[in-house]
């Protein structure tokens, strides 16, 4: 038997459909047929020639965003990381990295491991098991990544950001930390911002304020639970800053998460932070992007900065029981505005570099 792929050749070049055989499956491997794959901002920033660098050469299969049902599982595999019983046919959620366990950072927890993409971007998909990347029919789930079953009531379309957007929203904003009564702003209402002011709220968020410069977005943005809206598209950085003070009666807010990906948003967020505010900076993953800040604002305001780009194994069931939880509370479903057949993948690509959409699916052949 053999899967479909799109094929990363060269830099900004479209990507070409291949085949490969369907691998052998190790005893701790599980093969998984994709079921529904999303194209995630920084797999276009990969297409681009950005991003930690292609170490292992191309051909590659770019797409990291997913889930899908068991195809073959390995014979020692009987459980997910839950103890929950695993058969093929099931669903599962996946963590799309795999820590190394041995680095400095691996052994002190933290979930900041420098080799965790390695056998993804790092190794070609020219060699077995060839089906290293989202954007395939087919994906193959290495020992030691981590997998959960999904709960039979989450559509496939609320599901598949799991893996990432979702779970770096629901870690990043653990690690920032959420108090009861808190205001937050959300730079950046893209797919991660709108799930940001739901994980937000539920955490206690009492004032939840999103920026963004596409009307559209901030719309979607109020029916997460957004209080305000600023359009940054329609006013200057001075009086969004000065929104945000008479918000807080003069104190400012007291957590300010990017998702917007610009380094030029760093500023103003600054701005916005209160004295002895956190900051969470996520949406930027551009290798050599730089932008200005003035480090005296975070030493004399005693403000913190977090930088999350991964996280820990805990965060993908307790993202999955999110879902559950709040299905029919947020428009989960809205978030997955465009879907294309594999055979398309460079006219999704195109749309999602519209920036007017806010996930774009790509369905397995």
């Amino acid at each position: 038997m053999k899967g479909k792929a799109a094929v990363f050749t060269q830099i900004e070049k479209p990507l070409e459909i291949r085949e490969f055989p369907l691998p052998d499956v190790e005893p701790d491997a599980i093969l998984v047929k994709i079921g529904l794959a999303n194209i995630c901002g920084s797999d276009i920033h990969f297409w681009r020639g950005r991003g930690p660098g292609l170490k292992g050469g191309m051909p590659i299969i770019l797409g990291h965003e997913m889930l899908g049902r068991i195809e073959k599982l390995g014979k020692n595999v009987k459980t997910d990381y839950m103890g929950h019983p695993l058969r093929e046919g099931d669903r599962i959620i996946y963590s799309y990295f795999r820590p190394c366990g041995q680095c400095w950072s691996c052994l002190s927890g933290e979930a900041a491991c420098p080799y965790r993409i390695k056998h993804w971007i790092g190794i070609p998909c020219d060699e077995s098991p060839y089906f290293n990347g989202a954007f395939a029919d087919y994906y193959y789930v290495r020992p030691g990544q981590w997998v959960f079953k999904v709960p039979d009531e989450l559509p496939d379309e609320v599901v598949s950001p799991v893996n990432c957007a979702t779970a770096q929203v629901v870690y990043g904003l653990h690690k920032v930390g959420i108090t009861l009564g808190d205001t937050v702003v959300i730079q950046g209402a893209g797919g991660l911002g709108l799930y940001a002011v739901a994980v937000a709220r539920e955490m206690g968020a009492a004032q939840i304020i999103a920026v963004d410069t596409i009307k559209e977005r901030l719309e979607l943005a109020k029916e997460f639970g957004a209080d305000v809206i600023l359009d940054a598209s329609t006013t200057e950085g001075q009086d969004r800053t000065k929104r945000v003070q008479d918000l807080t009666g003069g104190t400012g807010a007291d957590v300010v998460a990017e998702f917007a990906g610009s380094p030029q948003v760093i500023d103003e967020g600054t701005q916005m932070l209160r004295f002895g505010g956190r900051y969470l900076w996520i949406g930027n993953i551009n290798i050599g992007l730089k932008g200005e800040i003035d480090p005296a604002q975070y030493v004399r305001g005693t403000r913190t900065i977090y930088g999350v780009v991964a996280y820990q194994a805990w965060v993908l069931p307790r993202t999955l029981d999110f879902l559950r939880r709040t299905l029919k509370k947020y428009p989960y479903a809205k978030l997955i505005s465009h879907k294309f057949p594999l055979a398309e993948v460079n006219k999704a690509m195109e749309v999602a570099m519209e920036r007017k959409a806010y996930r774009v699916a790509l369905l397995p052949g």
